[in-house]
């Protein structure tokens, strides 16, 4: 592997290949993942600098029999951006293709390299005028390339979609080193195959992603949150239809929490000072972007929850008073999976049931978990506007959080996928599969489903170079 390392270094630089040859670089920051349960071991870190690169990294892998395991911003959920143990493989960081090519305000498009930061993206989008919608927990470290991946959600995927429905086109390098081009801002072509969709999502098995050309959006007039309490999920589901009927495309964000995912939040960063939490079972917090004006959309903010509250189905509320506080709305939301990370190890999930289903999905699936491990404590909260749920299991108070998932993570695990499964749902909603759920797939995914999936695999990476075991496993 020598020879393959000189290789490398001779295409991308020395200072952009880095291995455990020198004492005095840590490679942590690729080789662990972002929740600190696994850690690999690379043969390299590679950091090319242009599409041009990445294609001569793979087609010297490819010729030497190395695995790539392409990388963003490494805040995966599933471990599926991070090496194995085998110190075999190449971990191909996009950390350096960073840029905005090009914005089309006409075509309301924006065109970024891989490596670009979420937040960047989003932040060149509103210089230029613009929205780019898409909002999770991570933007400040994840990338465009990861988010294409995994087919990211977030919190307004309600209005706007997953990543997928915010990409026109990609450029991506094949398993044998050839440049795609497909960065065309077309909403329509109907010329073959949709390659675009099936690399997207895809969680770097089948290409690495190079570039994107994303749909942009006019800013809204006014953008207005509003924090509810609500005496059930039941509720939360008819507050969500009574949302989307009086707010209509202006609902653009609809997220549930519930009482003991606040009271984490409440007791590990009580400067946050969460609201009605202790009042209710469940919060839900409400995003009404307006395209008129303040006024309009505050207008019709209080006609929605003073309908709800005369329906019953909120108990009490407030609404923003202004752009701070609406932040300060959101940063209690998004603060969830730090505190339950500060109260210890947990079980995580990331599903999706059909709305309509959820309140008796969680019902039943709560009430199953606390007769199997008394004591239990369920960390619910998530998308409910999509019907993705971050259904999440935390030790019983006091319990060592290590020996919990020890000795009951596969148990956790299989009850509530055979849940999901009997309310026709799915086990991944939008962190992917990644290495995590790699061994459950084939219990929850329709045969014929991954017969195929096994079968495009085959044909675009017929060596299986490209993120090995991931997604399909061992059987690709």
């Amino acid at each position: 592997m020598n020879l393959l390392i000189d290789h490398l270094r001779h295409i991308c630089g020395d200072a952009h290949v880095l291995t455990h040859d020198d004492p005095s670089t840590d490679l942590s920051a690729w080789e662990l993942d972002w929740r600190k349960r696994i850690r690999g071991r690379a043969l390299a870190v590679v950091r090319p600098g242009n599409t041009a690169e990445v294609a001569a990294v793979v087609k010297a892998c490819a010729a030497a029999g190395a695995a790539i395991v392409p990388q963003g911003g490494n805040t995966g959920l599933v471990v599926g951006g991070v090496p194995d143990n085998t110190g075999t493989q190449i971990v191909l960081s996009l950390g350096r293709m960073h840029a905005v090519r090009a914005i089309d305000p006409a075509n309301l498009t924006i065109t970024v390299e891989a490596g670009c930061v979420l937040q960047n993206l989003q932040a060149a989008a509103e210089a230029a005028g613009f929205l780019f919608p898409l909002s999770l927990g991570a933007e400040g470290s994840c990338t465009i390339g990861g988010n294409l991946g995994t087919n990211a959600g977030g919190t307004q995927v309600l209005r706007y979609g997953n990543t997928r429905e915010l990409c026109l086109g990609l450029e991506v390098v094949t398993a044998q080193g050839d440049i795609w081009h497909g960065l065309s801002g077309l909403r329509k072509d109907n010329t073959g195959y949709d390659l675009r969709n099936l690399m997207i999502g895809s969680e770097g098995t089948l290409g690495v992603i190079t570039a994107a050309t994303m749909k942009l959006y006019p800013q809204p007039a006014a953008q207005l949150t509003a924090w509810a309490a609500v005496p059930s999920m039941q509720a939360a589901v008819e507050l969500l239809g009574l949302a989307q009927q009086r707010l209509g495309p202006g609902l653009t964000g609809f997220e549930v929490m519930g009482q003991f995912a606040l009271s984490l939040v409440d007791t590990h960063y009580p400067q946050l000072r969460v609201p009605l939490w202790q009042e209710t079972p469940w919060c839900v917090l409400l995003e009404n972007s307006d395209s008129e004006n303040e006024a309009h959309a505050r207008s019709q903010f209080e006609a929605l929850l003073e309908a709800a509250l005369n329906a019953g189905c909120v108990s009490d509320a407030v609404v923003a008073e202004n752009l701070t506080q609406a932040r300060g709305l959101w940063h209690i939301r998004e603060s969830i999976t730090l505190a339950q990370a500060d109260e210890g190890l947990n079980i995580k999930h990331d599903i999706s049931i059909p709305v309509s289903r959820i309140p008796d999905f969680v019902a039943e699936t709560d009430a199953l978990l606390a007769h199997h491990i008394p004591g239990v404590r369920m960390v619910d909260f998530g998308h409910l506007g999509d019907g993705n749920l971050h259904y999440n299991v935390q030790a019983p108070q006091g319990a060592d959080g290590n020996a919990f998932l020890r000795d009951y993570e596969d148990q956790v695990n299989t009850l509530v996928f055979d849940q999901v499964k009997r309310f026709d749902g799915s086990i991944s909603a939008e962190h992917g599969v990644g290495e995590l759920k790699v061994g459950k797939l084939p219990l929850y995914k329709d045969p014929t489903a991954l017969a195929m999936m096994r079968a495009v695999k085959q044909a675009l990476d017929p060596q299986n170079i490209m993120n090995p075991g991931r997604v399909l496993g061992s059987e690709e």
